[in-house]
């Protein structure tokens, strides 16, 4: 059974939130404001946190932040009445997984809910727990990158980037999808954020970002991730090496296909 804990200082919406996500089967816990949130989600890891943005003490934006910057890997679904764009794009850049607008129905709650566990438990199954870009090291359960043992920061966006581009084993990720699963269904940015994304993650993980050998650029559709090695987590689908570990495909005679400028 996946836990829930809803952080939402408004009592009636609090227990609103509960009664339906108890009676969708899921195990629910709430918090009043965010500082208490804040230390239940550390104490008690949840599956799924519920946030509101607008609470005293600690904001949801805030919160968020917080529990990114401490390794919090688990979704984050931001609940408020700021509709605007401007700040939905705010809380998925903080490392938000979706975010719904008061008012809302149950069934979009739920449904929402639903489709952010199904992509939780997608990614998890498909990404090792550690992979290496020449001398660059990602660790996706520590959210940890290193280059020759130095730290390296990624954003929770190139984070999520990343980690797609890992799950899709060497396929092409399109531009749209990178929108619909890093970005979320309700916020509105251009492909051409997907671009500045990239490029961004090309100068911290590629040794030379104006001829990527990893992160590699398919000419009107998207992205691919080629020659990553898997040090753990090795899905038994991926060849294994001489070295004791496995590759993503090697996709180099297609190189006709690729675009090689960021």
């Amino acid at each position: 059974m996946n836990r829930i804990l809803v952080v939402e200082d408004e009592l009636a919406m609090r227990r609103a939130l509960e009664d339906a996500l108890t009676g969708a089967g899921y195990r629910v816990l709430s918090a009043a404001d965010g500082e208490t949130g804040l230390a239940r989600i550390l104490a008690e890891k949840p599956d799924l946190v519920v946030l509101d943005v607008m609470m005293p003490r600690l904001d949801g934006f805030a919160l968020c932040r917080e529990l990114r910057r401490l390794g919090f890997r688990s979704p984050i679904l931001f609940l408020t009445a700021r509709g605007r764009m401007e700040d939905r794009v705010r809380g998925l850049d903080l490392g938000g997984d979706d975010y719904l607008v008061k008012p809302f129905g149950v069934d979009e709650l739920l449904a929402r809910v639903r489709a952010v566990l199904r992509r939780t438990v997608r990614a998890e199954s498909a990404v090792p727990s550690v992979i290496r870009l020449g001398a660059v090291e990602v660790d996706f359960h520590r959210c940890e990158v290193s280059r020759d043992g130095r730290a390296v920061h990624l954003s929770p966006k190139e984070f999520s980037m990343l980690r797609l581009l890992v799950e899709a084993e060497g396929a092409v990720v399109g531009r749209d999808r990178f929108l619909d699963v890093v970005w979320g269904m309700t916020a509105f940015p251009s492909t051409r954020t997907v671009d500045t994304h990239m490029a961004s993650l090309r100068a911290k993980v590629e040794e030379d970002p104006e001829k990527p050998r990893f992160l590699k650029t398919v000419h009107g559709v998207g992205y691919r991730l080629v020659d990553g090695v898997r040090k753990s987590g090795i899905d038994p689908r991926t060849s294994s090496t001489a070295d004791g570990n496995s590759h993503f495909p090697d996709t180099t005679r297609r190189q006709n296909e690729e675009d090689q400028t960021p």
